[in-house]
């Protein structure tokens, strides 16, 4: 899979491909430069996944008030 598929790919798809990495590599059965391959793979999914989260994130903390303007959700936290 290229980065660009990665890219186009959802987070979904992305997070369960980065999954599949994993359980590979904690089998601990993968030579080692397939391990490194792998690895480097599994780095730029966290990456692209990191990436969509943030983003996810900064869009579903604003709100826009009654005058139009995009405004910060803020949530208290209880103690």
């Amino acid at each position: 899979m290229s980065e660009t598929k990665e890219k186009e790919s959802s987070f979904e798809e992305n997070l369960e491909t980065l999954e599949a990495i994993v359980k590979k590599l904690e089998n601990g059965e993968v030579p080692l430069d397939d391990a490194i391959k792998e690895f480097t793979k599994a780095m730029k999914l966290a990456k692209i996944c990191d990436k969509k989260l943030k983003t996810a994130e900064e869009a579903i903390t604003k709100l826009v008030n009654q005058d139009g303007d995009i405004i910060d959700f803020k949530l208290e936290e209880e103690k």
